[in-house]
């Protein structure tokens, strides 16, 4: 069993909107790795290089190149394929990009979501849709103060508003065909997921701080910024996804209690203006100190929120999920993977190991974060201790043979086991390595 989604994308058919993207090329190999069969639906690559082809994805997914916009092949799609759970990340995802081209924002990321939802309505085997969104939908009246997910929604620019407006389409599917007080009638778990600036490896998008550094970096030019004091949540792009695999499993496993919206973004000590973000990358690139690593553009710019930040609390009290690693952490991960990149190295391996990676450190972070459950009496809105076991139980499961690996070691480490809630912090063996993580 492969933690820490308890097994529940193996086998299972999941289509997914948008994975030629940087964040859908991450969770199609993800979803891969896990054993999904994964169908993905998106135009051609958006850049070239791209992280889509650079992991030779469209070798380990059924990928079918058209627009979200085209309901008819949307629907064809869904009835050939007949998916179980449904990721949409299809989206025109740039804010300068929205003031050129404010209709096709609109068409792409409004009528793109109401033709997803329209298609999982018309189609019975789908059970769980996650509608990825942004951090940007929210009207941000106090920027001073994270957003939560019952804020109004908003957005000053074209992209920001298409954003708060496939927000509020998605809850009025969850209200008129989804609801979770008819889910015996329909069998469907609808959620959104809002997330900060996803950074990593294999992003060259247009006009997005990490792509431009390593652009300007890689050919030895001087970055060029434009708004050098604002502040976002940077985040590595693995910690959203896992947010939205988690919320996902959660959805299959438990059904509509945990549908609604879910924010993922870093913890506040890790909100970083964009200079800092800047300085640390050329650091981490070996651009010598004495030398200016950037300047500013002082042109004009058109209207970009200054500070973004959101409350997690609903996802880290309901759903145990917390950032795994720091700032620093994601931009060393993401400069080691641009520079494997750049010395022609193969990235699928790269990155495959990223991946296992976060997860392997996932397990301890996760029972530190949970210390409570030690003493056997966590709060009833965090995560119940026999899953904090069980979830440990499955990542020990390279200790286990192939035909015994839902006996774990010892046999009182157990889901549900009243005991070894009583004994968790006195057992020896795998007991004792999560008392020392505590």
């Amino acid at each position: 069993m492969r933690w820490p989604f308890n097994d529940i994308y193996n086998t299972r058919r999941i289509l997914l909107t948008g994975n030629t993207g940087f964040k859908g090329s991450w969770l199609s190999l993800w979803l891969y790795e896990l054993g999904a069969d994964v169908i993905g639906y998106a135009l051609e690559p958006p850049t070239k290089p791209n992280l889509f082809e650079t992991l030779r994805l469209g070798e380990k997914i059924t990928s079918i190149t058209n627009d979200i916009r085209n309901l008819a092949t949307l629907r064809d799609t869904f009835e050939k394929y007949q998916p179980e759970i449904v990721f949409h990340m299809a989206a025109q995802s740039l804010v300068r990009y929205s003031y050129k081209k404010p209709v096709e924002t609109y068409e792409t990321n409004v009528m793109g979501t109401a033709n997803l939802l329209e298609a999982c309505r018309q189609t019975p085997s789908v059970q769980v849709i996650i509608i990825v969104t942004s951090d940007k939908c929210y009207a941000n009246l106090d920027p001073s103060c994270a957003c939560k997910e019952s804020d109004p929604m908003g957005g000053y620019d074209p992209y920001s508003s298409s954003k708060g407006c496939a927000e509020l389409i998605t809850a009025a599917y969850l209200k008129s065909y989804f609801n979770p007080e008819d889910y015996e009638r329909h069998h469907v778990s609808l959620a959104s997921v809002r997330a900060g600036n996803a950074i990593g490896g294999g992003d060259w998008g247009d006009d997005r701080l990490i792509p431009d550094c390593i652009k300007a970096l890689s050919s030895g030019k001087r970055i060029t910024i434009r708004n050098p004091d604002a502040v976002r949540p940077w985040q590595h792009v693995l910690e959203p996804l896992y947010g939205y695999l988690l919320v996902g499993q959660r959805l299959y496993q438990e059904g509509p209690a945990f549908s609604g919206a879910w924010n993922f973004g870093p913890d506040e000590c890790e909100i970083k203006p964009v200079k800092w973000i800047v300085e640390e990358i050329t650091r981490m690139w070996g651009v010598h100190e004495s030398e200016t690593s950037w300047i500013c553009d002082r042109g004009f710019q058109p209207h970009e929120a200054h500070c973004l930040k959101l409350d997690c609390s609903k996802a880290k009290s309901k759903i145990g999920w917390f950032p795994k690693w720091d700032l620093k952490t994601a931009l060393e991960k993401t400069i080691k993977w641009y520079k494997a990149y750049y010395a022609n190295e193969d990235m699928l391996p790269i990155t495959i190991n990223q991946i296992k990676d976060y997860e392997t450190h996932l397990s301890y972070r996760f029972i530190k974060r949970n210390e409570t459950a030690r003493r056997g009496f966590l709060d009833k809105t965090l995560m119940p201790i026999d899953i904090a076991i069980e979830d440990e139980n499955q990542r020990q499961g390279s200790r286990f043979s192939d035909a015994d690996d839902k006996t774990p070691m010892n046999p009182r480490f157990t889901k549900g086991d009243k005991n070894t809630q009583k004994d968790f912090s006195d057992e020896k063996g795998i007991h004792k390595e999560i008392k020392d993580a505590l």
